[in-house]
């Protein structure tokens, strides 16, 4: 059995360690995938939105955390029960989302690496026994005394550095992990009595917050986004030679006037069979989108913009070389005093004879009440406020494209002169 718990203890730390740390490199992302959980079709908890992004980063750091706890044997009875009480709620989670196909990405490992939902289940009850294993043995582990830090921080740091650099090719999850796992191997080796073990853990808390919290206040370290920088937008949206897009359509609730018959048909079906030329059927019934047919589905897929005259400036956009966008997602919600710095650098853009437009997914009223409080003027074009939440982690952010290639993305905590900008724009 202590051979089965060691191996328990170092597949949940390494797994917990490098789960938390995708996330808390985009916590913003992950309180979007917790906002979809929140929505009213889903479990109908709405109430709960405002609070996301404190969720979302409390999530990231408890994940780091408890999986440092882990691997170093610290406070087994409470880290044990609650990594049973999270696994208990998450499996619970991700099977309600594959049964009834609510949410298609649990966000388990942020945009890093996609899982479908029954993916997500399976891997929560592997871990689910895993962590079972840990639960039923906390009364024998212990602190790591001498080699058994090196042997399971080694062990852990190990399977961390094989996932990072083979599985999402990222280095910093791995070196994050060996600098914390240090530091508590010296706090251990030159404190006495039990709060050292108190201490270690702070240490892993107020390394994982700092690291959560800057990535809230600026971009993520590591953007995995299709709208990354040096990533082409249009490029994105192509699919590629023998490829097929998946086809999508409407399943119809068909009654026959003549005898009372209902049946359900698709809408491609609809079609090919001519049933609309027979008057004894009418459709009664509409239903949502449906997949019919899986394909390539491109990683930008709803990059479309319009004008407030309904006119598709999608291509013409991507075909400047070069454009500066601002992004906000929803004007009600951005940063007044980034918007007004948005202005600013707008003004110096249009003088300098170069296009600036701000997308948002914001009413026209909203554009009017915002925009005359920060000083916006545009010009504005409409999007899609998943796909603007997705192209920049920041309300307001802004973009440099080249011919549709992202060269220079900024938070707006971040954005410097227009002189530094213009050594983007040359």
């Amino acid at each position: 059995m202590k051979i089965l718990t060691d191996i328990s203890r170092i597949v949940v730390g390494a797994l917990f360690i490098v789960s938390g740390f995708i996330k808390a490199n985009d916590p913003m992302g992950f309180a979007f995938k917790l906002n979809d959980y929140f929505a009213p079709d889903v479990l109908d908890l709405a109430f709960l939105n405002p609070y996301a992004l404190a969720m979302s980063a409390f999530i990231c750091i408890i994940e780091i955390v408890l999986g440092v706890a882990v691997l170093s044997g610290a406070k087994s009875k409470l880290v044990s029960s609650s990594l049973l009480i999270m696994i208990i709620f998450f499996t619970f989670l991700t099977f309600y989302s594959a049964y009834y196909n609510k949410v298609t990405d649990c966000g388990c490992f942020g945009d890093a690496l996609k899982f479908t939902p029954w993916q997500s289940f399976t891997k929560d009850v592997i871990l689910f026994f895993f962590i079972g294993i840990l639960f039923i043995e906390r009364r024998n582990i212990t602190p790591n005394r001498g080699m058994q830090d090196l042997a399971f921080f080694g062990l852990g740091l190990l399977a961390i550095a094989g996932f990072s650099e083979l599985v999402i090719s990222w280095s910093l999850p791995w070196m994050f992990s060996l600098a914390v796992f240090l530091i508590i191997i010296a706090i251990r080796r030159f404190m006495k009595g039990e709060l050292k073990e108190w201490i270690a853990v702070g240490a892993a808390t107020v390394a994982s917050t700092v690291f959560s919290v800057h990535c809230i206040q600026h971009l993520p370290v590591q953007d995995f986004r299709p709208y990354a920088e040096g990533k082409s937008i249009q490029e994105g949206m192509e699919i590629p030679e023998g490829e097929s897009a998946p086809e999508y359509g409407v399943v119809y609730t068909m009654v026959n006037k003549s005898t009372s018959e209902t049946k359900e048909i698709s809408s491609k079906e609809y079609i090919t069979s001519k049933i609309w030329e027979d008057d004894n059927w009418e459709i009664t019934e509409t239903s949502e989108s449906i997949l019919i047919k899986e394909g390539y589905e491109p990683p930008v897929h709803d990059f479309v913009l319009f004008d407030d005259d309904g006119y598709d400036a999608t291509m013409d956009i991507l075909s400047e070389n070069p454009i500066v966008i601002a992004v906000s997602y929803d004007l009600d919600k951005s940063s007044l005093e980034g918007l007004n710095k948005v202005a600013e650098l707008a003004e110096s853009v249009k003088a300098d004879g170069l296009y600036f437009y701000h997308l948002t997914a914001s009413l026209s009223d909203s554009r009017a009440r915002v925009g005359e409080t920060a000083n916006l003027a545009g010009p504005f074009l409409s999007a899609d406020a998943t796909m603007l939440k997705t192209t920049i982690r920041s309300n307001p952010g802004i973009i440099i494209l080249k011919a549709g290639r992202v060269t220079k993305k900024w938070h707006h905590n971040d954005l410097p002169s227009y002189e530094e900008v213009q050594s983007y724009l040359k």
